[in-house]
């Protein structure tokens, strides 16, 4: 049976992540960490700069710059909420994978 073939070949193949199994490791850890900090930085930066665009368009009855500010906000707040998530999403789908046969 041609389809029995297949589910055995696929049967052989495992992944286990492993942080020592290659040089480098914690290079690469220090390179995702700072990149993350990076990240937040630009979040941090973006939220300022949008709630002070918003608050001037409001203060001023300028529509488009409060919208845009109050869309900077929300934009840079989400990203902060993916980039301390991403870890935690990162796992439960790798988790969730494992566990589907």
């Amino acid at each position: 049976m041609p389809g029995t073939k297949a589910l055995s070949l696929a049967s052989i193949v495992s992944l286990n992540p492993s942080s020592t199994a290659l040089p480098g490791h914690g290079v690469i850890e220090e390179l995702a960490n700072g990149l993350g900090w990076w990240a937040l930085v630009a979040a941090l930066v973006g939220l300022v700069l949008g709630a002070a665009t918003w608050a001037l368009g409001s203060h001023t009855n300028n529509y488009q710059y409060s919208s845009s500010g109050r869309r900077a906000v929300l934009v840079s707040a989400l990203a902060a909420l993916v980039i301390g998530a991403a870890p935690e999403v990162v796992n439960f789908l790798f988790g969730a994978g494992r566990s589907a046969h």
